[in-house]
Protein backbone atom coordinates (compact mmCIF):
# COMPACT_ATOMS: atom_id res chain seq x y z
CA UNK A 1 0.00 0.00 0.00
CA UNK A 2 2.36 2.25 0.93
CA UNK A 3 3.98 5.11 -1.53
CA UNK A 4 7.70 5.39 -0.88
CA UNK A 5 9.00 7.19 2.66
CA UNK A 6 10.55 10.94 1.73
CA UNK A 7 12.64 12.19 4.69
CA UNK A 8 14.86 14.86 4.94
CA UNK A 9 13.79 16.88 1.71
CA UNK A 10 14.94 20.01 1.15
CA UNK A 11 12.74 23.45 1.37
CA UNK A 12 13.25 23.35 -2.53
CA UNK A 13 12.41 19.75 -3.04
CA UNK A 14 9.26 21.04 -0.73
CA UNK A 15 8.54 23.49 -3.26
CA UNK A 16 8.72 21.76 -6.18
CA UNK A 17 6.42 18.93 -5.19
CA UNK A 18 4.28 20.78 -3.58
CA UNK A 19 3.70 22.98 -6.69
CA UNK A 20 3.54 20.04 -8.33
CA UNK A 21 0.24 18.84 -6.69
CA UNK A 22 -1.48 22.08 -6.69
CA UNK A 23 -0.88 21.84 -10.82
CA UNK A 24 -1.98 18.86 -10.88
CA UNK A 25 -4.73 19.02 -8.33
CA UNK A 26 -5.76 22.33 -11.09
CA UNK A 27 -5.54 20.55 -13.92
CA UNK A 28 -7.71 17.43 -12.60
CA UNK A 29 -10.71 20.99 -12.08
CA UNK A 30 -9.99 22.42 -15.31
CA UNK A 31 -10.38 18.68 -16.89
CA UNK A 32 -13.36 17.95 -15.15
CA UNK A 33 -14.79 20.90 -15.73
CA UNK A 34 -14.60 21.18 -19.09
CA UNK A 35 -16.15 17.79 -19.66
CA UNK A 36 -19.32 19.76 -17.74
CA UNK A 37 -19.44 18.59 -14.30
CA UNK A 38 -21.15 20.12 -12.15
CA UNK A 39 -19.44 22.50 -9.14
CA UNK A 40 -19.48 19.99 -6.27
CA UNK A 41 -18.51 17.19 -8.62
CA UNK A 42 -15.47 19.00 -9.77
CA UNK A 43 -14.58 19.54 -5.99
CA UNK A 44 -14.92 15.89 -5.07
CA UNK A 45 -12.59 14.75 -7.83
CA UNK A 46 -10.38 17.68 -6.99
CA UNK A 47 -9.72 16.73 -3.43
CA UNK A 48 -9.42 12.99 -4.26
CA UNK A 49 -6.96 13.73 -6.91
CA UNK A 50 -4.82 16.14 -4.41
CA UNK A 51 -5.15 13.38 -1.72
CA UNK A 52 -3.53 10.76 -4.06
CA UNK A 53 -0.87 13.10 -5.70
CA UNK A 54 -0.04 14.26 -2.11
CA UNK A 55 0.00 10.67 -0.87
CA UNK A 56 2.30 9.72 -3.39
CA UNK A 57 4.80 12.44 -2.84
CA UNK A 58 4.40 13.14 0.55
CA UNK A 59 3.66 10.11 2.43
CA UNK A 60 4.57 11.19 6.10
CA UNK A 61 2.20 14.01 5.53
CA UNK A 62 -0.91 11.77 4.15
CA UNK A 63 -2.53 12.17 7.08
CA UNK A 64 -2.55 16.36 7.34
CA UNK A 65 -3.78 16.40 3.56
CA UNK A 66 -6.52 13.79 4.39
CA UNK A 67 -7.75 16.16 7.44
CA UNK A 68 -7.51 19.17 5.00
CA UNK A 69 -9.79 17.82 1.99
CA UNK A 70 -12.18 16.94 4.07
CA UNK A 71 -12.00 20.18 5.74
CA UNK A 72 -12.48 21.38 2.15
CA UNK A 73 -15.54 18.78 1.12
CA UNK A 74 -16.81 20.18 4.61
CA UNK A 75 -16.54 23.67 3.61
CA UNK A 76 -17.69 23.82 0.44
CA UNK A 77 -20.66 21.67 1.68
CA UNK A 78 -20.17 18.44 -0.92
CA UNK A 79 -19.98 16.78 2.53
CA UNK A 80 -22.56 16.62 5.38
CA UNK A 81 -22.08 15.25 8.65
CA UNK A 82 -24.35 12.40 8.04
CA UNK A 83 -22.70 11.38 5.50
CA UNK A 84 -19.18 11.38 6.26
CA UNK A 85 -20.45 9.21 8.97
CA UNK A 86 -22.07 6.78 6.23
CA UNK A 87 -19.11 6.94 4.37
CA UNK A 88 -16.10 6.39 6.49
CA UNK A 89 -16.72 3.03 6.99
CA UNK A 90 -17.00 1.93 10.67
CA UNK A 91 -17.75 -1.42 11.06
CA UNK A 92 -14.40 -1.99 8.53
CA UNK A 93 -12.79 0.25 10.65
CA UNK A 94 -13.87 -1.56 14.12
CA UNK A 95 -12.89 -5.20 12.27
CA UNK A 96 -9.04 -4.17 11.58
CA UNK A 97 -8.80 -2.29 15.70
CA UNK A 98 -10.28 -5.80 16.79
CA UNK A 99 -7.50 -7.59 14.34
CA UNK A 100 -4.98 -6.15 15.32
CA UNK A 101 -5.01 -6.22 19.40
CA UNK A 102 -5.50 -10.13 18.68
CA UNK A 103 -2.50 -10.21 16.66
CA UNK A 104 -0.59 -8.31 19.02
CA UNK A 105 -1.53 -10.79 21.74
CA UNK A 106 -0.33 -13.93 19.22
CA UNK A 107 2.87 -11.91 18.83
CA UNK A 108 3.42 -11.98 22.84
CA UNK A 109 2.54 -15.68 23.13
CA UNK A 110 4.88 -16.66 20.59
CA UNK A 111 2.79 -18.45 18.44
CA UNK A 112 4.36 -17.31 14.98
CA UNK A 113 7.91 -17.93 16.66
CA UNK A 114 6.86 -21.37 17.25
CA UNK A 115 5.44 -21.71 13.40
CA UNK A 116 9.43 -20.10 12.76
CA UNK A 117 10.81 -22.63 15.04
CA UNK A 118 8.92 -25.62 12.82
CA UNK A 119 10.49 -24.55 9.92
CA UNK A 120 13.78 -23.96 10.95
CA UNK A 121 13.52 -27.33 12.86
CA UNK A 122 13.05 -29.29 9.48
CA UNK A 123 14.99 -32.19 9.00
CA UNK A 124 16.22 -32.92 5.32
CA UNK A 125 15.58 -29.41 4.07
CA UNK A 126 16.53 -28.38 0.99
CA UNK A 127 17.03 -25.14 -1.16
CA UNK A 128 13.74 -26.06 -3.37
CA UNK A 129 11.82 -27.04 -0.28
CA UNK A 130 12.75 -23.74 1.61
CA UNK A 131 11.65 -21.50 -0.98
CA UNK A 132 8.54 -23.53 -2.04
CA UNK A 133 7.70 -23.54 2.39
CA UNK A 134 8.34 -19.51 3.06
CA UNK A 135 6.10 -18.62 -0.19
CA UNK A 136 3.45 -20.80 0.88
CA UNK A 137 3.91 -19.92 4.36
CA UNK A 138 3.55 -16.34 3.71
CA UNK A 139 0.20 -16.71 1.54
CA UNK A 140 -1.39 -18.83 4.01
CA UNK A 141 -0.12 -16.84 7.08
CA UNK A 142 -1.67 -13.46 5.19
CA UNK A 143 -4.54 -15.12 4.40
CA UNK A 144 -5.10 -16.38 8.00
CA UNK A 145 -4.04 -12.72 9.73
CA UNK A 146 -2.76 -9.68 7.09
CA UNK A 147 -0.22 -9.08 4.89
CA UNK A 148 1.41 -7.00 7.78
CA UNK A 149 1.82 -9.45 9.73
CA UNK A 150 2.88 -12.38 8.16
CA UNK A 151 5.65 -10.02 6.30
CA UNK A 152 7.29 -9.65 9.37
CA UNK A 153 7.42 -12.88 11.03
CA UNK A 154 8.69 -14.55 7.30
CA UNK A 155 11.23 -12.01 7.20
CA UNK A 156 12.84 -13.08 10.28
CA UNK A 157 12.47 -16.64 8.92
CA UNK A 158 14.45 -15.65 6.15
CA UNK A 159 16.84 -13.64 7.60
CA UNK A 160 17.28 -16.29 10.29
CA UNK A 161 18.26 -19.17 7.70
CA UNK A 162 20.06 -16.89 5.09
CA UNK A 163 22.20 -14.93 7.18
CA UNK A 164 22.98 -18.19 9.03
CA UNK A 165 24.21 -20.09 5.94
CA UNK A 166 25.94 -17.11 4.39
CA UNK A 167 23.85 -16.44 1.67
CA UNK A 168 22.00 -13.52 -0.29
CA UNK A 169 18.73 -12.76 1.88
CA UNK A 170 17.16 -10.97 -1.44
CA UNK A 171 15.65 -13.63 -3.39
CA UNK A 172 13.78 -15.30 -0.54
CA UNK A 173 12.58 -11.94 0.40
CA UNK A 174 10.97 -11.40 -2.70
CA UNK A 175 9.43 -14.92 -2.90
CA UNK A 176 7.90 -14.03 0.22
CA UNK A 177 7.01 -10.48 -0.02
CA UNK A 178 5.10 -11.65 -3.81
CA UNK A 179 3.41 -14.47 -2.41
CA UNK A 180 2.21 -12.60 0.61
CA UNK A 181 0.80 -9.71 -1.77
CA UNK A 182 -0.87 -12.71 -3.86
CA UNK A 183 -2.00 -14.16 -0.73
CA UNK A 184 -3.66 -11.24 0.60
CA UNK A 185 -6.52 -11.63 -2.20
CA UNK A 186 -7.20 -15.28 -0.25
CA UNK A 187 -9.43 -13.76 1.85
CA UNK A 188 -11.53 -11.10 3.26
CA UNK A 189 -9.07 -10.31 5.87
CA UNK A 190 -5.38 -10.83 4.20
CA UNK A 191 -5.90 -6.98 2.99
CA UNK A 192 -7.91 -3.83 3.85
CA UNK A 193 -8.95 -4.16 0.19
CA UNK A 194 -10.28 -7.19 0.81
CA UNK A 195 -12.47 -6.19 3.89
CA UNK A 196 -13.53 -3.39 2.13
CA UNK A 197 -14.75 -4.96 -0.82
CA UNK A 198 -16.70 -7.38 1.12
CA UNK A 199 -18.37 -5.21 3.12
CA UNK A 200 -19.22 -2.96 -0.05
CA UNK A 201 -19.86 -5.96 -2.31
CA UNK A 202 -21.82 -7.97 0.64
CA UNK A 203 -19.81 -10.72 0.13
CA UNK A 204 -18.84 -13.06 3.18
CA UNK A 205 -16.06 -15.07 3.81
CA UNK A 206 -17.52 -18.09 2.36
CA UNK A 207 -17.59 -16.50 -0.53
CA UNK A 208 -13.95 -15.46 -0.58
CA UNK A 209 -13.43 -19.09 0.22
CA UNK A 210 -15.44 -20.54 -3.62
CA UNK A 211 -14.75 -17.83 -5.57
CA UNK A 212 -11.08 -15.93 -4.58
CA UNK A 213 -9.39 -18.75 -2.71
CA UNK A 214 -8.90 -20.89 -5.65
CA UNK A 215 -7.74 -18.08 -7.74
CA UNK A 216 -5.33 -17.01 -5.29
CA UNK A 217 -4.39 -20.90 -5.29
CA UNK A 218 -3.72 -21.10 -9.02
CA UNK A 219 -1.86 -17.50 -9.04
CA UNK A 220 0.57 -18.93 -6.31
CA UNK A 221 1.49 -21.97 -8.01
CA UNK A 222 2.00 -19.99 -10.95
CA UNK A 223 4.17 -17.47 -8.94
CA UNK A 224 5.98 -20.39 -7.88
CA UNK A 225 7.25 -22.22 -10.42
CA UNK A 226 8.23 -18.54 -11.88
CA UNK A 227 9.94 -17.95 -8.75
CA UNK A 228 11.99 -21.40 -9.05
CA UNK A 229 13.00 -20.57 -12.65
CA UNK A 230 13.86 -16.79 -11.81
CA UNK A 231 16.00 -17.63 -8.45
CA UNK A 232 17.41 -21.18 -9.78
CA UNK A 233 20.93 -19.95 -8.98
CA UNK A 234 20.69 -18.74 -5.45
CA UNK A 235 18.42 -21.69 -4.74
CA UNK A 236 21.33 -23.76 -6.00
CA UNK A 237 23.48 -22.32 -3.55
CA UNK A 238 21.21 -22.39 -0.59
CA UNK A 239 21.13 -26.43 -1.38
CA UNK A 240 24.41 -26.78 -1.04
CA UNK A 241 24.98 -24.58 1.69
CA UNK A 242 22.51 -26.82 3.59
CA UNK A 243 24.12 -30.00 2.58
CA UNK A 244 27.57 -29.00 3.97
CA UNK A 245 26.06 -27.98 7.13
CA UNK A 246 23.87 -31.32 7.72
CA UNK A 247 26.98 -32.64 7.01
CA UNK A 248 28.54 -30.62 9.70
CA UNK A 249 25.66 -31.70 11.78
CA UNK A 250 24.58 -27.89 12.40
CA UNK A 251 21.46 -26.47 12.78
CA UNK A 252 19.97 -23.81 10.89
CA UNK A 253 19.46 -21.65 14.09
CA UNK A 254 18.77 -21.99 18.07
CA UNK A 255 15.80 -24.36 18.88
CA UNK A 256 13.70 -23.24 22.16
CA UNK A 257 10.51 -24.27 23.13
CA UNK A 258 8.02 -22.21 22.54
CA UNK A 259 4.50 -22.12 24.57
CA UNK A 260 2.23 -21.94 21.62
CA UNK A 261 -0.84 -23.65 22.97
CA UNK A 262 -2.35 -20.31 24.09
CA UNK A 263 -1.75 -18.67 20.82
CA UNK A 264 -2.71 -21.90 18.50
CA UNK A 265 -6.62 -21.76 20.56
CA UNK A 266 -6.80 -18.22 20.28
CA UNK A 267 -5.95 -18.06 16.37
CA UNK A 268 -8.16 -21.34 15.87
CA UNK A 269 -10.95 -19.55 17.95
CA UNK A 270 -10.49 -16.28 15.78
CA UNK A 271 -10.78 -17.83 12.54
CA UNK A 272 -13.39 -20.36 13.42
CA UNK A 273 -15.65 -17.08 14.37
CA UNK A 274 -14.84 -14.98 11.36
CA UNK A 275 -15.19 -18.18 8.91
CA UNK A 276 -18.24 -19.06 10.06
CA UNK A 277 -20.13 -15.67 11.09
CA UNK A 278 -22.31 -16.31 7.88
CA UNK A 279 -23.93 -19.58 9.14
CA UNK A 280 -24.46 -18.38 12.77
CA UNK A 281 -25.77 -15.03 11.17
CA UNK A 282 -28.64 -17.11 9.14
CA UNK A 283 -28.98 -19.16 12.50
CA UNK A 284 -29.27 -16.02 15.08
CA UNK A 285 -31.58 -14.57 12.16
CA UNK A 286 -28.67 -10.92 11.98
CA UNK A 287 -28.06 -8.88 9.12
CA UNK A 288 -25.61 -10.14 7.03
CA UNK A 289 -21.89 -9.84 8.11
CA UNK A 290 -22.94 -8.58 12.01
CA UNK A 291 -20.96 -11.15 13.55
CA UNK A 292 -18.88 -10.45 11.30
CA UNK A 293 -17.52 -7.12 12.19
CA UNK A 294 -18.48 -7.99 15.75
CA UNK A 295 -16.40 -11.06 16.67
CA UNK A 296 -12.87 -9.33 16.12
CA UNK A 297 -13.80 -6.63 18.80
CA UNK A 298 -15.69 -9.23 20.98
CA UNK A 299 -12.21 -11.52 20.99
CA UNK A 300 -10.15 -8.48 21.09
CA UNK A 301 -12.14 -7.90 24.71
CA UNK A 302 -11.90 -10.85 25.84
CA UNK A 303 -8.14 -10.80 25.55
CA UNK A 304 -7.79 -7.58 26.91
CA UNK A 305 -9.64 -8.40 30.21
CA UNK A 306 -7.62 -11.39 30.64
CA UNK A 307 -3.88 -9.48 29.96
CA UNK A 308 -5.38 -6.57 31.36
CA UNK A 309 -2.28 -5.17 32.92
CA UNK A 310 -1.66 -5.18 28.55
CA UNK A 311 -4.71 -3.80 27.18
CA UNK A 312 -3.39 -0.29 27.27
CA UNK A 313 -0.32 -1.16 25.62
CA UNK A 314 -2.05 -2.99 22.65
CA UNK A 315 -4.80 0.00 22.12
CA UNK A 316 -1.55 2.24 21.92
CA UNK A 317 0.88 0.39 20.12
CA UNK A 318 -0.62 -2.24 18.30
CA UNK A 319 -3.48 -0.79 16.67
CA UNK A 320 -2.36 1.70 14.18
CA UNK A 321 -4.47 4.85 14.65
CA UNK A 322 -2.59 6.81 11.66
CA UNK A 323 -3.49 4.34 8.96
CA UNK A 324 -6.89 3.58 10.49
CA UNK A 325 -7.36 7.77 10.62
CA UNK A 326 -6.27 7.75 7.25
CA UNK A 327 -8.62 4.90 5.96
CA UNK A 328 -11.51 6.63 7.12
CA UNK A 329 -11.08 10.14 5.64
CA UNK A 330 -10.11 8.16 2.45
CA UNK A 331 -13.29 6.26 2.43
CA UNK A 332 -15.44 9.02 3.08
CA UNK A 333 -13.78 11.25 0.26
CA UNK A 334 -14.97 8.34 -2.03
CA UNK A 335 -18.11 8.49 -0.63
CA UNK A 336 -18.37 11.92 -1.71
CA UNK A 337 -17.55 11.12 -5.39
CA UNK A 338 -20.10 8.56 -4.71
CA UNK A 339 -22.54 11.40 -3.47
CA UNK A 340 -22.42 14.00 -5.86
CA UNK A 341 -22.30 11.07 -9.53
CA UNK A 342 -19.15 10.94 -10.50
CA UNK A 343 -19.13 7.48 -10.09
CA UNK A 344 -22.52 7.10 -11.89
CA UNK A 345 -20.95 8.96 -14.73
CA UNK A 346 -17.94 7.26 -15.45
CA UNK A 347 -19.49 3.95 -14.51
CA UNK A 348 -22.33 5.40 -17.58
CA UNK A 349 -18.88 5.95 -19.71
CA UNK A 350 -17.47 2.67 -19.33
CA UNK A 351 -20.55 0.79 -19.99
CA UNK A 352 -20.96 2.92 -22.82
CA UNK A 353 -17.12 2.03 -23.79
CA UNK A 354 -17.50 -1.39 -23.65
CA UNK A 355 -21.01 -2.01 -24.41
CA UNK A 356 -22.40 -3.25 -20.85
CA UNK A 357 -20.48 -6.52 -21.21
CA UNK A 358 -18.70 -7.80 -17.79
CA UNK A 359 -16.81 -9.91 -19.84
CA UNK A 360 -14.95 -6.89 -21.69
CA UNK A 361 -14.99 -5.08 -18.47
CA UNK A 362 -12.89 -8.00 -16.46
CA UNK A 363 -10.01 -7.55 -18.04
CA UNK A 364 -9.97 -3.81 -17.88
CA UNK A 365 -11.10 -3.51 -14.68
CA UNK A 366 -8.05 -6.13 -13.52
CA UNK A 367 -5.79 -4.46 -15.69
CA UNK A 368 -6.29 -1.02 -14.50
CA UNK A 369 -6.40 -1.53 -11.23
CA UNK A 370 -3.16 -3.91 -11.43
CA UNK A 371 -1.16 -0.70 -12.70
CA UNK A 372 -3.11 1.78 -9.95
CA UNK A 373 -1.72 -0.16 -7.18
CA UNK A 374 2.00 -0.69 -8.69
CA UNK A 375 2.29 2.85 -8.39
CA UNK A 376 -0.36 4.19 -5.69
CA UNK A 377 -1.54 2.60 -2.66
CA UNK A 378 -3.86 0.21 -3.27
CA UNK A 379 -6.33 1.02 -0.56
CA UNK A 380 -6.45 4.71 -2.20
CA UNK A 381 -7.17 3.37 -5.60
CA UNK A 382 -9.66 1.13 -4.47
CA UNK A 383 -11.72 3.32 -2.69
CA UNK A 384 -11.51 6.04 -5.54
CA UNK A 385 -12.92 2.63 -8.27
CA UNK A 386 -15.03 0.93 -5.79
CA UNK A 387 -18.54 3.24 -6.59
CA UNK A 388 -17.61 2.78 -10.24
CA UNK A 389 -17.78 -1.11 -9.63
CA UNK A 390 -20.91 -0.60 -7.56
CA UNK A 391 -22.70 1.17 -10.26
CA UNK A 392 -21.60 -0.93 -12.94
CA UNK A 393 -23.14 -3.82 -10.89
CA UNK A 394 -21.64 -6.75 -12.18
CA UNK A 395 -20.14 -9.92 -9.17
CA UNK A 396 -17.46 -10.49 -11.56
CA UNK A 397 -16.02 -6.91 -11.60
CA UNK A 398 -15.23 -7.04 -7.53
CA UNK A 399 -13.50 -10.14 -7.75
CA UNK A 400 -11.29 -7.95 -10.49
CA UNK A 401 -11.41 -5.07 -8.34
CA UNK A 402 -9.67 -7.01 -5.25
CA UNK A 403 -7.51 -9.44 -7.87
CA UNK A 404 -5.88 -6.35 -9.72
CA UNK A 405 -4.79 -4.58 -6.25
CA UNK A 406 -3.45 -7.28 -4.84
CA UNK A 407 -1.44 -8.89 -7.81
CA UNK A 408 -0.25 -5.01 -9.17
CA UNK A 409 1.61 -4.88 -5.60
CA UNK A 410 4.12 -7.10 -6.99
CA UNK A 411 5.32 -4.97 -9.36
CA UNK A 412 6.97 -2.19 -7.91
CA UNK A 413 8.69 -1.91 -4.44
CA UNK A 414 6.24 0.20 -3.67
CA UNK A 415 3.69 -1.59 -4.34
CA UNK A 416 2.24 -2.50 -1.14
CA UNK A 417 2.57 -2.62 2.52
CA UNK A 418 4.36 -5.48 2.97
CA UNK A 419 7.03 -4.64 -0.18
CA UNK A 420 7.61 -1.04 2.30
CA UNK A 421 7.87 -3.03 5.39
CA UNK A 422 10.21 -5.94 4.19
CA UNK A 423 12.17 -3.40 1.91
CA UNK A 424 12.71 -1.24 5.36
CA UNK A 425 13.68 -4.14 7.44
CA UNK A 426 15.76 -5.05 4.99
CA UNK A 427 17.81 -1.75 4.92
CA UNK A 428 17.82 -1.75 8.60
CA UNK A 429 19.49 -5.42 8.70
CA UNK A 430 21.93 -5.04 6.00
CA UNK A 431 22.89 -0.99 5.65
CA UNK A 432 21.66 -0.85 2.07
CA UNK A 433 19.12 -0.83 -0.21
CA UNK A 434 17.35 -3.42 -2.45
CA UNK A 435 18.08 -2.90 -6.14
CA UNK A 436 14.65 -1.20 -8.02
CA UNK A 437 15.33 -2.73 -11.24
CA UNK A 438 15.92 -6.12 -10.09
CA UNK A 439 12.58 -6.16 -7.81
CA UNK A 440 10.95 -4.43 -11.40
CA UNK A 441 11.82 -7.05 -13.92
CA UNK A 442 10.74 -9.69 -11.90
CA UNK A 443 7.96 -8.29 -10.37
CA UNK A 444 6.50 -7.39 -13.95
CA UNK A 445 6.74 -10.80 -15.23
CA UNK A 446 5.32 -12.42 -12.26
CA UNK A 447 2.62 -9.68 -12.03
CA UNK A 448 1.50 -10.24 -15.98
CA UNK A 449 1.58 -13.87 -15.05
CA UNK A 450 -0.43 -13.97 -12.15
CA UNK A 451 -3.29 -11.43 -13.55
CA UNK A 452 -3.88 -13.82 -16.79
CA UNK A 453 -4.02 -16.40 -14.35
CA UNK A 454 -6.42 -14.51 -12.23
CA UNK A 455 -8.49 -13.14 -15.75
CA UNK A 456 -8.83 -16.87 -16.91
CA UNK A 457 -9.98 -17.81 -13.48
CA UNK A 458 -12.13 -15.37 -12.74
CA UNK A 459 -13.95 -15.70 -16.45
CA UNK A 460 -13.99 -19.54 -15.99
CA UNK A 461 -16.08 -18.88 -12.56
CA UNK A 462 -18.02 -16.24 -13.51
CA UNK A 463 -20.38 -17.95 -15.49
CA UNK A 464 -21.24 -19.88 -12.15
CA UNK A 465 -21.12 -17.03 -9.98
CA UNK A 466 -24.78 -16.08 -8.41
CA UNK A 467 -26.77 -13.83 -11.34
CA UNK A 468 -27.71 -11.63 -8.65
CA UNK A 469 -24.91 -10.23 -6.09
CA UNK A 470 -25.52 -10.53 -2.78
CA UNK A 471 -25.54 -6.95 -1.73
CA UNK A 472 -29.31 -5.88 -1.76
CA UNK A 473 -28.76 -2.20 -3.11
CA UNK A 474 -26.91 -3.57 -6.29
CA UNK A 475 -28.69 -4.21 -9.64
CA UNK A 476 -27.27 -6.95 -11.98
CA UNK A 477 -24.53 -9.73 -11.77
CA UNK A 478 -25.50 -11.41 -14.58
CA UNK A 479 -22.96 -13.16 -17.24
CA UNK A 480 -23.39 -13.16 -20.62
CA UNK A 481 -24.55 -16.92 -20.74
CA UNK A 482 -26.84 -16.22 -17.84
CA UNK A 483 -30.59 -15.03 -18.33
CA UNK A 484 -30.77 -11.57 -17.36
CA UNK A 485 -28.32 -8.98 -19.45
CA UNK A 486 -26.57 -5.86 -18.21
CA UNK A 487 -28.77 -2.76 -18.47
CA UNK A 488 -28.05 -0.65 -21.51
CA UNK A 489 -27.08 2.51 -19.83
CA UNK A 490 -27.06 3.90 -16.14
CA UNK A 491 -28.97 6.53 -14.68
CA UNK A 492 -27.64 10.02 -15.09
CA UNK A 493 -27.58 12.34 -12.09
CA UNK A 494 -26.41 11.99 -8.46
CA UNK A 495 -26.92 9.16 -6.85
CA UNK A 496 -29.76 9.26 -3.83
CA UNK A 497 -28.19 9.33 -0.29
CA UNK A 498 -29.22 5.69 0.98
Amino acid sequence: MPSVRHKGLTPKQMFVRGMLVLVLSASTALFVRALDYTGPQVIACTVFAMTVLATLLFWEFRLAVAFLGIAALFSCDVLTLDRFVESCELPVILFLVGMMITVGVLKELGFFSWIIQLIVGMHHMTGTAFAVTVMVLSALLACAVDEVTSIVFVCALVFQVCDTLRVSATPFLIMAVMATNIGSAGTMIGNPVGLLISHRAGFTFEDFLIWAFPVMLACLLTAVGVLLVWFRREIRELSERLEERRQQKQALGPLVRVPYRKGLVIFVVTVAAIAFHHRLEALLDLEQNTLLMTAPLAIAGILMVWRHERAKHYIEVEVDWWELLFFMMLFAKAGALEHTGVASRVARDFGTAFHGSPALLLPVILGISAIGSAFVDNVVFVAAFMPVVRELQATPLWWALLFGACLGGNVTMIGSAANVIAIGVFEKRHRRSLDFWQWLKVGTVVGVVTCVVAWGGLTLMAKHMPVRPLHPHDGWGAWPDSHEAAPAALPDGPEEPR
